[in-house]
């Protein structure tokens, strides 16, 4: 095509996008979703009293919302092939902005709990497919890199959202926690539709809706076993859990000759993907519980204030840019084997150190000690991501972020549940709670990560060295060491 009258003049190429401007458009969901985590916990004491609830029972407003995030995963990566990455992310961002304007509006638990569902529900199609967009944007080689873009809001989030919602629960009302999110999400929409291509796939093979439905109800009702621990009859639970368990493993043997399933299970045989996915997994469990507890043991068990409490639990993220900083160098270091295998003892070791917390511990050494356990978690936390998706063929990318976002935020479901259940059988009467009931809870946390130790103990140097650049250690083993030809070249 000519410019016009004369000699034609070729157009001017467009000009490439600024390199950090779609991972800045992808950290403005995260950046939502870790503010809205981290906010709803500074507040949830001041929730329950509003609402005419209980501190545990409001972990359901948490978990509700993790949950729903978790079970419609699968959906997210088939709906960004089909229906392209553009207009799912931004649909996805369109609804998890109106849940947000809900929540905040909700005059009762159980609205705020349904509501908190539509916030999963935009949640579950907006962060798997924002990790998407990079993973299809980056090259192999630049995964670090693009790993660390999707945890950049994990900076700010933790940092801003406990004070932000100290604050604005103290000052104004914890209705402003959820309001918070109005203008990122109309920001994000403007423009992700202006700039994320919409990249729909040639051929998408048909959605597997039968066996959605099963991994979806038996999910649900193993989240609801755990939850209606201590509220429900043992026979009542031990049915309930019989028939998640049956239904669960329904889907699995269903999805084993099902040619597009709609969790891919067989992603777990990949060496990396079912270790970082697994054994990580018990990790976060662990390391995602206190998300829950400490705002609840620094409010109701020593008497704080929101903002007191806020001050405090914000530091776990101080750390986590010089986490980021460093990663790239650790891991071409260390690798993979040693990062992990030392974050998760160093996790068991300050989880257990949280159960020394008192009315008389000084607010330094608490300060202290969660700023390490920032430290761990950020490194646990960066280190299974990235092992996670270094081995996956770029053809499998799609579901390996569908499955993968599906297990973490499950792990955060589970973990604050597991927290939150054993504190009600503890504490099943709240008031005058005290610190004590809190020590016993961390302490049983603190044992998790040490099953994911075997796992760990038995990767291989050459593990995620494609990744990593952790190669000199790796090619220096004898090839008996290093476990046959996988891990060649």
């Amino acid at each position: 095509m000519t410019g016009g009258i004369g000699t034609a003049t070729p157009r001017p190429e467009r000009p490439r996008r600024p390199e950090l401007l779609i991972p800045l458009i992808v950290a403005i969901a995260f950046l939502m979703e870790q503010l809205d985590a981290t906010i709803v916990t500074t507040a949830i004491p001041d929730m329950a009293r509003a609402l005419h609830t209980t501190a545990v029972q409001m972990n359901l407003a948490v978990s509700a919302y993790i949950l729903t995030l978790a079970v419609l995963i699968p959906l997210s990566g088939w709906c960004a092939d089909r229906y392209g990455m553009r207009r799912v992310f931004t649909a996805a961002l369109a609804v998890f902005t109106l849940g947000s304007a809900l929540c905040g509006a909700a005059d009762s638990f159980a609205m705020l709990v349904a509501t908190r569902v539509l916030q999963g529900a935009g949640g579950a199609m907006m962060t798997p497919v924002g990790r998407l967009i990079l993973l299809r944007r980056f090259p192999r080689h630049e995964l670090v890199r693009a790993m660390t873009y999707t945890t950049l809001p994990a900076i700010i989030g933790p940092l801003v959202g406990p004070l932000l919602g100290g604050y604005l629960t103290t000052y104004l009302s914890w209705r402003w926690i959820f309001y918070i999110n109005l203008p990122f999400g109309l920001i994000g929409m403007v423009l992700a539709y202006r700039f994320v291509a919409p990249q729909p796939a040639d051929h998408v093979p048909p959605f597997d809706l039968a066996g959605f439905a099963l991994f979806c109800v038996g999910v649900g009702l193993l989240q609801f076993t755990l939850e209606g621990v201590g509220h429900l009859p043992g026979i009542a639970l031990a049915a309930t859990a019989a028939i998640a368990l049956g239904l669960v493993l329904a889907f699995a043997w269903r999805s084993r000759g099902h040619p597009h399933p709609a969790v891919d299970l067989s992603l777990l045989r990949e060496r990396a993907f079912g270790i970082a996915t697994l054994a990580g997994g018990l990790c976060r469990v662990a390391m995602n519980a206190p998300v829950y507890l400490l705002p609840v043991l620094l409010q109701l068990g020593l008497g704080m204030s929101p903002v007191a409490s806020g001050s405090l639990t914000f530091l776990s993220a101080a750390g986590a840019p010089l986490v980021r900083v460093a990663m790239g160098p650790a891991l071409r270091r260390l690798g993979f084997r040693t990062l992990l295998l030392g974050s998760a003892l160093a996790c068991t070791g300050l989880l257990a150190g949280f159960s020394l917390i008192g009315p008389h511990t000084p607010r330094m050494a608490i300060a202290i000690a969660i700023i390490l356990f920032g430290l761990v978690r950020s490194t646990q936390f960066m280190t299974s991501n990235t092992l996670a998706y270094a081995e996956v063929e770029p053809e499998r990318l799609s579901r390996a972020t569908s499955l993968g976002g599906l297990i973490q935020q499950l792990t955060v479901s589970f973990g604050v549940s597991f927290g939150a259940t054993l504190l009600g059988l503890l504490a099943p009467k709240l008031s005058h709670m005290t610190a004590s009931p809190f020590h016993t809870v961390f302490r049983v946390i603190a044992l998790l990560p040490l099953l994911a130790l075997p796992v760990f103990a038995r990767m291989r140097h050459a593990d995620g060295a494609a990744v990593s650049g952790h190669r000199a250690r790796a090619s220096a083993q004898p090839r008996s060491a290093r476990g046959g030809t996988h891990d060649d070249g």
